[in-house]
């Protein structure tokens, strides 16, 4: 094994020894470790956001060790070690990828490559249906692509983008009919058919809804802090400000924005 790969195991075995480890490490389980996995996925996302490839590298060890923490658990409990989570992932990559490994049908795109992985893993599981084992507690903008992407895989699907445009005016007019009964419960099932459908359409579009949403917060959240900044040169004396003159400095941001680009 890589020498490197050996002395984090040996560090994580230290870590974890009952009488000269970690504290921390040491009451740490599977249930209180999984809150630690799921924020540092998240910061790797950040860091590749950004840009920031030594920071990317920093949490990319994070994660790791995350997996390591759960090899050593699962060791300790006699369940298994490091080395066969690697061994079993090598044995799925190879088997669900024969077009590279076997060079079987190298013919396929990449969306019926994708079908193909959901199909060998229904397969594999022994599936009584395409969405068995989808993370319950996956974030639900997540789940809600993956959702799609299974029922594609038995021909649920729409062949063009059309007919979502056509479905997510649908789903806006009873929207609005739920609205105007004033029914909360209405309203909330109305609001999240909507939300589906746009998820559906980010599918379509080949775009992740998690990282456009992520880049619709940014955005606002660049140009507020402008907006702010102007309001507070423009009004000093004030600490609530009209929606009109904050909808002009908002323009105002715009058009600078705009301005920048094209110089650049």
């Amino acid at each position: 094994m890589n020498k490197e790969i050996t002395e984090l195991l040996d560090i994580m075995a230290e870590l974890r020894h009952p009488d000269k480890g970690c504290p921390w490490d040491i009451e740490q389980s599977f249930e209180s470790l999984s809150t630690y996995t799921i924020e540092e996925a998240y910061e790797v996302a950040d860091a590749i956001d950004q840009e920031d490839y030594p920071h990317l590298k920093e949490e990319l060890g994070d994660l790791l060790f995350q997996v390591v923490f759960y090899a050593q658990l699962a060791k300790e409990k006699g369940l298994f070690d490091f080395n066969e989570v690697v061994q079993t992932l090598n044995e799925k990559m190879i088997n669900r990828h024969p077009h590279v490994f076997a060079k079987q049908d190298n013919t396929l795109n990449a969306q019926e490559q994708s079908q193909r992985w959901e199909q060998n893993k229904r397969l594999e599981k022994s599936r009584h249906s395409v969405l068995d084992d989808i993370p319950k507690n996956m974030p639900e903008l997540l789940k809600s692509v993956k959702l799609t992407k299974r029922a594609a895989v038995i021909g649920f699907d729409w062949k063009q983008i059309e007919p979502v445009f056509e479905k997510m005016e649908e789903e806006l007019s009873e929207l609005k009919e739920a609205i105007e009964t004033q029914d909360a419960k209405l309203i909330k099932d109305e609001l999240g058919d909507v939300l589906f459908v746009c998820t559906n359409l980010a599918r379509h579009l080949k775009q992740d809804p998690q990282l456009a949403l992520r880049h619709a917060n940014q955005k606002f959240e660049s140009r507020f802090r402008s907006v702010e900044k102007i309001a507070k040169q423009e009004e000093p004396n004030k600490k609530q400000y009209s929606l009109k003159n904050l909808d002009k400095y908002w323009n105002q941001v715009k058009i600078l924005e705009k301005s920048n680009i094209m110089k650049d």
